[in-house]
C-alpha cells in the first residue's frame, strides 16, 4: 500500500486490494459511502484478477483526472472515469461488466482518491474496517492465470505480445496501459 500524490491535479490516490472480500460488504460500504461521504475522497472497486498491475489503475487514475481537468470526461465521478479508463471503456455499464467486482468477486482491486492524504487513509482505514481484512497488495500482482484472463478480457493477442522488446508480463501491462491511454483519444 502506498499513498500516491498527483501534483499536477491537487489529489491524493492510494492503490491497494483485498482477499477473501464477501461482495454483500463491499456493495453495503459503496451504498453507505455513496450516501454520506463525509471525508470527500472517491472510491472505486475492481475484479482484481482483471487488473494488470499497480501501474494499470495509476494510468487510469491520471487519464481520468486529466479528463474531468480538461472537461472531456464522459461520468460525473472521477472513481467512474477511473473504472471507464481502466476497463477502455466509453460506456459506463460496459466497464462495470468488464473489470467491475461481482458477487463471486473474491479479490478486490481498490483505487482511493482524495484531496487529503489523511482522508484517502480514513478511508482505506473505514474499508479495511468493512471488509474484514488487511489490505493485500499481492492481488495486484501478474500471475500466470491472471494474465490470461486480461489478455481474453482486453483481446490482446499472443502476436501483439511479440512485438514488445520485453518479457510476456511487460508486454501484457504494456498493451493494456496503451488501451487506457487510446481511450482518451476516441472522444
Amino acid at each position: 500500500m502506498m499513498l500516491q500524490q498527483i501534483e499536477e491535479f491537487g489529489k491524493y490516490v492510494e492503490i491497494t486490494g483485498y482477499r477473501n472480500i464477501s461482495f454483500s460488504k463491499v456493495d453495503e460500504f459503496l451504498k453507505a459511502n455513496r450516501k454520506q461521504n463525509s471525508l470527500h475522497v472517491e472510491v472505486q472497486f475492481f475484479e482484481a484478477d482483471l487488473i494488470a498491475t499497480h501501474e494499470h489503475l495509476y494510468f487510469a487514475v491520471l487519464n481520468a483526472l486529466q479528463a474531468f481537468h480538461s472537461k472531456t470526461n464522459k461520468s460525473k465521478s472521477v472513481a467512474m472515469e477511473t473504472m471507464l479508463y481502466a476497463a477502455a471503456q466509453r460506456q459506463i455499464q460496459k466497464a462495470i461488466d468488464k473489470i467491475g467486482v461481482r458477487p463471486e468477486t473474491k479479490a478486490m482491486a481498490v483505487v482511493v482518491v482524495g484531496s487529503s492524504p489523511k482522508c484517502v487513509e480514513a478511508m482505506i482505514k473505514e474499508l479495511t474496517s468493512c471488509v474484514g481484512s488487511e489490505p493485500d497488495d499481492s492481488v495486484l500482482k501478474l500471475t500466470k492465470p491472471k494474465q490470461q484472463k486480461i489478455k481474453e478480457t482486453f483481446q490482446i493477442s499472443a502476436e501483439q505480445l511479440k512485438t514488445q522488446p520485453v518479457t510476456t508480463e511487460e508486454a501484457l501491462v504494456n498493451l493494456v496501459i496503451e488501451d487506457v491511454a487510446l481511450l482518451s483519444t476516441q472522444l
